[in-house]
Parts: structure tokens; C-alpha cells; sequence
């Protein structure tokens, strides 16, 4: 007989929600691009190579963070002050995630972009063109894409350096602004 140490043993849903907060955490702190396997692998405690094995790769577990975080409920649309209120918390508190930033700019990662896409319009675009179409806004699809891609922009812009007085913005002025800006579009 040897004395072989026993196997520890795999808690795959512990493992998978791991992966799914450590992803979460980073994404929204780095964005897509930056949030490495490794980077998740580590902060989560596990091999990097579990992402391939619970996810199927990167872009999948990005997918899965953003259907982990709502899942199939019908969102408000931006016109909510409330759920503007709380994206833009969010967005102040984790910094714009990247599902804004594929409003401006596409990802690398062909499977991250699509997703993204998809995302972006199941979370906001779509329910702000279903509620503009619902009241009888002309060009509700078009209106709805562009108040998405002025938020996304603000979002961005205020934390690129190059917008240093919105930059300075507290949460709850800037809420107050894009919620002034949102209604003003529709």
C-alpha cells in the first residue's frame, strides 16, 4: 500500500460561483479586455483552466456574469429614474462595465462582442424602444440606440481622464444630470 494523498474533492458549484464573483469583481474594475484568466482564476482561488471547463472560455463566463446579475427579469427602462439611478451608481462605484463599452467601442473577442451586444440590447435598448414604440415615439429603435449610446458615452467619458468636471461628479449630481439628459432625448 502507498501512501497516495486522497484526491481533494471538486465543489463544483462552489467553485462556479466563485468564478462568477471574481469575474464580476474584475470586469467591472478592468473591463473585458483587461480582466485576464488568470487575474480570475486567482482572485477566485481556483485554476484559471476551470473557466474552460464550467464556462467554455472567457467570453462565455462575461455572458454569464451578466445573465447571473438579472437573469430573465423584465428590466426597467432608462426612463426609470430609479434603475438610472442605480446604473449610474454602479457605474461610479465599478466604473463603466463592458457592456457600455461595446456601445463605443467593440471588443476583440468576436463570441465577447456578440454576447455583449445581445446584452446591451436585452438590458437597455430593448425596454427603452419597447416604452418609446408603446407611447408613439417616432423612430422609437433609432431614439432608444442613441439615448443607449449617450449614456454609455457619459458613463465612459467620465472616466477617461478627458472630462475632468464630470469626472468630479458625486453619484447623486450625476444621476440627477443623466436623468435631466434622458428625459430631455425621449
Amino acid at each position: 500500500m502507498t501512501d497516495r494523498p486522497t484526491p481533494r474533492r471538486r465543489d463544483a458549484g462552489r467553485t462556479r460561483a466563485a468564478l462568477l464573483a471574481a469575474a464580476a469583481e474584475l470586469f467591472a474594475e478592468r473591463g473585458y479586455a483587461q480582466a485576464t484568466i488568470r487575474d480570475i482564476g486567482e482572485r477566485a482561488g481556483v485554476d484559471p483552466a476551470m473557466i474552460a471547463r464550467y464556462f467554455g472560455g472567457k467570453a462565455q463566463l462575461y455572458v454569464a456574469v451578466l445573465q447571473e446579475e438579472t437573469g430573465d427579469e423584465e428590466l426597467a427602462d432608462l426612463g426609470d429614474a430609479e434603475r438610472l439611478r442605480g446604473l449610474v451608481g454602479r457605474a461610479v462605484r465599478q466604473g463603466p462595465g463592458p457592456l457600455y463599452q461595446v456601445a463605443l467601442h467593440p471588443h476583440d473577442d468576436v463570441k465577447a462582442n456578440e454576447f455583449s451586444r445581445e446584452e446591451l440590447h436585452r438590458r437597455i435598448v430593448t425596454p427603452l424602444a419597447r416604452r418609446l414604440a408603446a407611447e408613439g415615439v417616432e423612430q422609437a429603435q433609432a431614439r432608444a440606440e442613441l439615448l443607449t449610446a449617450a449614456f454609455a458615452g457619459v458613463l465612459i467619458g467620465r472616466t477617461s481622464g478627458a472630462l475632468p468636471e464630470l469626472a468630479a461628479l458625486d453619484e447623486e449630481s450625476l444621476a440627477a444630470l443623466v436623468t435631466r439628459l434622458v428625459s430631455s432625448m425621449e
